[in-house]
């Protein structure tokens, strides 16, 4: 998690932060965007840390492996350039940064297209889905995770981005529909149909 961190540190640790917000109901995300939007480099470590985990969740199902930390740091790196054109909304601070990070795995596939191309190459790439499964789980459950890691990549590309927005990056109904530039409704309906296919494919596997 160190990359972006590392390069941001224009003003100190995160608890300096903490030291200039005093009680703990102030460190709520508007205050620590505003802090942000004035180039408070403690805001912006904050907020990082918080979205880091299910930032880097979405971001390892998109991209390969090796380009995950990478393509995240893109990603915080484009919102602190791009703080001046954020606008509150349903979506909050969670759903711009994510909108910010689905372009970012766009133009990481568009770059990969173009270098297949350049290359003659025709292989695509591997994509995991995050499982946050722990060393030393029993056999069964890891039977069980790659069973269901197949029958997500047989979904659509539609159900698989939906399922990533609001299981693996466990954004909210109204965010995920921000990102996806959907109703709300909408996106409720394609989350039950895609959770749906995914129960069938299971199914039929097993039988």
């Amino acid at each position: 998690m160190g990359g972006y961190v590392a390069r941001l540190g224009t003003k100190g640790p995160c608890d300096r932060a903490l030291a200039h917000l005093n009680e703990p109901e102030q460190l709520d995300e508007q205050a620590l965007v505003i802090a942000a939007g004035t180039g408070d480099g403690d805001a912006w470590e904050i907020l990082y840390r918080r979205l880091y985990p299910r930032l880097r969740a979405y971001v390892g199902r998109r991209v390969d492996a090796g380009h995950v930390e990478d393509t995240v740091s893109e990603t915080m790196t484009r919102a602190v350039r791009g703080i001046d054109s954020y606008q509150p909304g349903p979506a909050g601070f969670d759903g711009w940064v994510f909108g910010i990070a689905r372009r970012v795995c766009a133009d990481y596939h568009r770059h990969r297209v173009r270098l297949r191309r350049q290359d003659g190459a025709a292989a695509g790439m591997a994509e995991v889905i995050e499982d946050g499964r722990a060393p030393g789980d029993p056999a069964a459950a890891a039977d069980e995770h790659a069973e269901l890691r197949r029958a997500f990549e047989l979904l659509l590309p539609g159900d698989q981005q939906v399922l990533e927005l609001r299981v693996i990056a466990g954004l909210s109904v109204e965010q995920a529909a921000w990102v996806l530039e959907k109703a709300p409704g909408a996106v409720r309906t394609a989350q039950s149909r895609a959770l749906g296919r995914l129960r069938q494919l299971i199914k039929a596997h097993d039988d």
